[in-house]
């Protein structure tokens, strides 16, 4: 599968507070994967810790797909290395173009089954991430998580 270029600096140098990779989402559930293979890369390159690596790719994977399934395209990964406090972390942000517009009628209700399968996403961020959020505008949605970049 191909997945748009993405712009990358400093990807091959330690990390430093320039360092940023975004990547294009294609609106097909197949880009996940593909997304996830290549942030293992960027990750790699910049030196992040394993076990923030491994927490940061099942992060990704849950915004990626919650941007894929729940809302509008274009969708946008961004990996950045900011500083917070005192502390470098890894930042995780999927930026997409809103949620999807439903209709609700009373024949929608979900069915228990349906609950088991779905809606873990927040809740796994969460407890792998030491902050998130979401920043909504107009025309656009961000959702985001912080990561500690401890060894």
């Amino acid at each position: 599968m191909n997945v748009p270029a993405t712009s990358t600096s400093d990807a091959d140098m330690a990390p430093s507070s320039r360092a940023e990779h975004i990547c294009a989402l294609p609106h097909i559930p197949e880009a996940v994967s593909a997304v996830r293979r290549r942030a293992r890369t960027v990750l790699g390159q910049w030196r992040v810790p394993t076990l923030t690596a491994d927490d940061a790719l099942l992060v990704i994977s849950e915004l990626t797909t919650n941007a894929i399934v729940h809302a509008l395209p274009p969708a946008v990964l961004r990996l950045s290395m900011p500083e917070i406090g005192s502390r470098r972390a890894l930042r995780i942000e999927v930026t997409d173009a809103g949620p999807v517009p439903q209709r609700r009628t009373s024949s929608d209700s979900p069915h228990p089954a349906e609950y088991k399968e779905n809606g873990r996403g927040s809740g796994i961020v969460a407890a792998l991430s030491t902050r998130h959020g979401i920043s909504r505008r107009p025309e656009r949605t961000t959702r985001w998580a912080d990561l500690n970049m401890e060894t």
